[in-house]
């Protein structure tokens, strides 16, 4: 089965694609290519200080080493910038899964050399 690891699409024929992005992408008229920008529905890990009771403190803070790293904790963030409901992320979905579906389709009608496989009226 394909995976994809460290920006590289593994193939079931050992054919390995590198990527520069994070995803792989279909547009309307079929083309895949990579898709750069999460920027519909995605989350982002940040990093944040964790600030202890201790510190609120100037005495404790003082007798602390000079060279002592605050402690820092992950947090992930959601982000949806458009207020996406679950029900229009699945309707995505289901927009993209039937691309892909498409592209099966005309890839057994008219196999890989043939460039009817494209949907030409969706070309830029």
């Amino acid at each position: 089965m394909t995976d994809f690891k460290r920006r590289t699409l593994m193939l079931d024929s050992g054919k390995q694609i590198k990527l520069f992005g994070n995803s792989i992408a279909i547009g309307k008229s079929l083309q895949i290519g990579e898709g750069y920008a999460p920027n519909i529905f995605s989350c982002a890990e940040q990093q944040q200080v964790v600030k202890s009771t201790a510190e609120a403190g100037k005495l404790l803070q003082e007798s602390k080493p000079a060279n002592e790293q605050p402690q820092k904790k992950t947090v992930i963030n959601m982000i949806n910038p458009y207020s996406l409901t679950e029900a229009e992320i699945f309707e995505m979905a289901d927009y993209n899964i039937r691309l892909w579906m498409d592209l099966k389709d005309n890839i057994r009608k008219y196999g890989v050399n043939n460039p009817k496989i494209f949907n030409r009226d969706a070309l830029l």
